[in-house]
């Protein structure tokens, strides 16, 4: 099956070290709690909000060694009053969970984003 896992984490500040750290651990736990391995993945979106430009966080995902998925990195809509220093990850993959038992996650101050679906990292 074909299926996406969203996550969203937010930086504590707009630093190039802060951006790669914050999506480096939103990534491997998304990828943890899924069960995911490189084979699986198809693609991974990334998006930041407008206040954060110091790193492009797909740069995080080749230094987490994702050298064959392919990445790409985009801005969000700069909304009023939306989360600010927020790291939105959405990956598309190949596994066999259904679609209630894809984790999605949300950390830091982005479980605001979705309270429904924040469960304990572990």
């Amino acid at each position: 099956m074909v299926r996406a896992v969203r996550g969203a984490i937010t930086a504590a500040k707009n630093n190039e070290q802060e951006i790669i750290d914050a999506t480096k651990y939103l990534l491997s736990e998304m990828i943890k709690q899924n069960n995911l391995t490189e084979d699986d993945l198809i693609s991974i979106i990334f998006t930041v909000t407008p206040d954060l430009d110091q790193a492009f966080p797909a740069r995080a995902a080749r230094e987490c060694g994702f050298t064959q998925t392919p990445l790409m990195c985009s801005v969000e809509i700069p909304v009023p009053g939306s989360l600010p220093l927020c790291i939105r990850i959405l990956i598309h993959c190949h596994t066999s969970l259904s679609k209630a038992e894809i984790r999605h996650l949300y950390l830091r101050d982005a479980v605001k984003l979705r309270p429904d679906l924040v469960k304990d990292v572990e």
